[in-house]
Parts: structure tokens; sequence; C-alpha cells
């Protein structure tokens, strides 16, 4: 899976898309340390324990470099950034019932977002699954040469 590269200083204004998931009733925001173990044990129901791990490491950065949709007290998706290495987008996720909402595009301008304001002017976006979505979405482009990239030796899961 391939790396991705992302402009921060030019990214699409995310208005319509922030607006029309809180028209949806979504709360977009960053998760507080005490719910670290709710937040951890959502994206182990829903995605891997590799990311489970990631999504523990955002709790320990000041402010949390994660960020959560929820509705009615309930998570839907979540970003992180900062979790991989420094200046990556990722893990993300979103609850497959909400797939196609644009849940996962307010997410990741969000985490974009936030990595611009502490500084950076490129974020990468690291092994890319779905690479079109992040083309349209922010613009991404390939990092030549990046697949695997720093994931060429993982431990397997047990």
């Amino acid at each position: 899976m391939i790396d991705m590269l992302v402009r921060l200083y030019d990214l699409p204004d995310p208005a319509d898309i922030y607006r029309r998931v809180g028209d949806a009733g979504v709360t977009l925001r960053r998760p507080n340390g005490y719910e670290r173990h709710i937040l951890s044990h959502w994206v182990g129901e829903h995605f891997s324990p590799k990311w489970v791990s990631e999504a523990k490491v955002a709790f320990s950065r000041h402010p949390v470099s994660a960020f959560l949709a929820t509705r009615e007290k309930e998570i839907l998706g979540f970003a992180c950034y900062e979790t991989t290495l420094k200046g990556y987008f990722g893990p993300t996720g979103v609850a497959e019932s909400e797939r196609g909402s644009g849940l996962g595009t307010a997410l990741l301008f969000k985490a974009l977002e936030a990595l611009r304001e502490e500084g950076y002017a490129y974020a990468i976006i690291g092994g890319v699954g779905p690479r079109e979505f992040y083309e349209k979405a922010c613009g991404a482009i390939e990092i030549p040469g990046s697949d695997p990239g720093i994931f060429a030796d993982l431990l397997p899961d047990p």
C-alpha cells in the first residue's frame, strides 16, 4: 500500500462537509482523556488491533491527536494523526452503516487542519487503502517508492 502526500497550505474549504454532517446530527470533536478506553474498545470492535495501539498513542499527546464523529453519544467514526509517525495522518475509520455519509471526509479535514495548525506544510497519509478517496477529497498525490514504506517489517498480530 502506497503513501500519499497532502499540501496542507492548499486544502479545499471543508465548510460544506462540516455543515452537512452537522445537519445530520453529528458532532465532530476531540476525545477527552477519560474516553481513551471507550475509543480503544470501539476501534477494536470495528477495525484492527494495530489501530487500537495507534488510537491509544493519540491520548499521549496534548491536545489529543484524534477526532471523533458522534451522534447521540454513539461513536460513528474516528481519525488520528501523529500516532504512526510525526506528520502522518491515520488511522481513520467510519462505522460501516455511516460510510458514504461524508463523515470520513469531515474527520480527514479535522485532522489535516490540526496538522496545519501545528505548523506542518505537508502531511503523509500512510499505507493508503482508498487512494481515489484521498485524491478527490484533499488532492493527495502518491509518494513514489513508498510501497511498502515504513510498514515493510510489521510484526504479525498474535
